[in-house]
């Protein structure tokens, strides 16, 4: 059996498989990786799409969408190879993408995520928003990249193409080592979509495993193929599951006082709503506060390990400072 399971999770996305998949599949090398998709309940013509276009690639047909985290966990319990990469339905792979990341992970057994560097695929000489060159957080638990702060993208002049050690790797490509992710708990099927992929580097993090990026990989991301920036759904997973994701991995030495100044910051993005009338993304950051106090009685354990101490700040750039 080949070392890596290639898995692209689809729901609802007939049209990004027929953009994106024919990349995959032409320059996944065979003997070291198997292309699989696996369909998250989808009700428009994905699997007849699959079916008759992509003969060739292995499905796993699930009965309903269990999000991001529920579909990857499901995909890999039923998989188990060496390694798992976790691929977006809109990312387009160049010929030679997939070999750098292997040859890493092989010559790192310590390793528990790595990521390529992600490029735009509308704007290739871009760094693209969900990872870009490496994640990393701030002292205050803000994510951010190399290449990429908030919103703001740099063009890639080769100035990040050291592969290095990052804090997280980004869920648009990134290959884990399977008994790793597993032995960590996956993904938190609790968090939906967004920011569980920091969530689980983090943990691998605590388990002493490493995450790195490797840019001699580099993949092309569509981005927002999901949840665009401007959907206020997307603003309250991001502000639930990232207070979600710090109460969990904080020691409870911090965690209060550490999550206390986090809504002090957050009620600043909560009046910068307000006063640019984005009405609802207000209301999606009220309804995050309201549902993270409810769900974090969830979580009962622990890290006595604070990973954010000596972390960098990040806030004066958010504040335009």
């Amino acid at each position: 059996m080949e070392p890596i399971a290639v898995i692209i999770l689809n729901w609802n996305g007939a049209k990004l498989l027929r953009e994106f998949l024919p990349s995959v599949v032409a320059n996944t090398p065979r003997d070291i990786a198997r292309v699989i998709v696996a369909d998250n309940g989808s009700t428009d013509d994905s699997l007849e799409v699959l079916e008759r276009e992509f003969p060739d690639v292995e499905v796993l047909k699930f009965d309903h969408n269990y999000g991001f985290a529920g579909g990857y966990n499901r995909a890999i319990e039923a998989t188990r190879y060496r390694y798992t990469l976790l691929l977006n339905s809109d990312v387009s792979t160049p010929e030679g993408w997939l070999r750098p990341l292997y040859d890493w992970a092989v010559a790192h057994p310590d390793m528990g995520a790595a990521m390529p560097k992600i490029r735009s695929y509308r704007h290739p000489e871009q760094f693209e928003y969900a990872g870009a060159a490496g994640g990393f957080l701030d002292c205050h638990g803000y994510p951010y990249c190399r290449g990429r702060i908030f919103n703001n993208v740099e063009t890639d002049h080769g100035q990040y193409d050291d592969p290095c050690e990052v804090f997280w790797a980004t869920g648009a490509a990134m290959l884990v080592d399977t008994e790793a992710y597993l032995q960590a708990g996956g993904l938190d099927e609790a968090f939906f979509a967004h920011m569980e992929e920091i969530d689980l580097c983090w943990r691998l993090k605590l388990a002493g495993r490493h995450n790195y990026v490797v840019p001699a990989s580099v993949v092309y991301h569509l981005g927002g193929a999901s949840l665009d920036a401007s959907n206020p759904y997307k603003t309250y997973l991001n502000f639930r599951n990232n207070l979600l994701m710090l109460h969990k991995n904080l020691p409870a030495s911090m965690r209060r006082g550490f999550l206390f100044r986090r809504r002090l910051l957050d009620t600043l993005a909560w009046g910068r709503y307000v006063a640019t009338l984005k009405w609802r993304h207000a209301a999606a950051v009220v309804r995050a506060h309201r549902d993270y106090a409810r769900m974090s009685r969830a979580y009962n354990t622990d890290p006595r390990e604070n990973m954010l101490a000596g972390a960098p700040n990040i806030l004066p750039k958010l504040l335009g400072l």
